[in-house]
């Protein structure tokens, strides 16, 4: 008996909504970060892009625990000298909570191709409504 391999041809996709209201930033961009790795699935390949679509409602209402509001930072830098630019999260999440969600889950995603693509399947959106009914969207109600 051979080991199953999950080709593009062959992947089934579906839409799920996660609701981030009240749930730390952190659980909530792992749980996104499996569904579109797709590790919930049982023809489950490593190297093979077989994950599921995401939507992210209420980014703005995910919280922070601890003192992560004031001592953590948003990092980017120009490549130049003095590029260096800051941005304390209690600022990212009051203006750009979308931002703040999208480097959560792309931090947990694979450094690689398939990281990319499946970061392209994630929609965040900071209040309830989304755009994406006409896909019919389940609400995630797995582990």
């Amino acid at each position: 008996m051979s080991t199953f391999m999950a080709k593009n041809e062959n992947i089934q996709r579906k839409w799920y909504v996660l609701d981030a209201a009240g749930k730390p930033l952190g659980r909530t961009a792992a749980l996104a970060a499996s569904i579109l790795k797709g590790k919930h699935k049982v023809d489950y390949t490593p190297h093979a892009d077989c994950g599921d679509y995401v939507i992210i409602i209420n980014a703005d209402k995910a919280v922070l625990t601890g003192k992560k509001l004031t001592q953590k930072y948003y990092r980017t830098h120009s490549g130049y000298a003095g590029g260096l630019k800051e941005t304390q999260y209690s600022r990212l999440m009051a203006h750009k909570p979308q931002l703040a969600m999208k480097i959560a889950v792309r931090g947990m995603l694979p450094k690689n191709s398939v990281g990319r693509w499946s970061l392209g399947r994630l929609k965040i959106y900071a209040g309830e409504q989304h755009k994406q009914q006409a896909q019919k969207p389940e609400l995630w109600a797995g582990k």
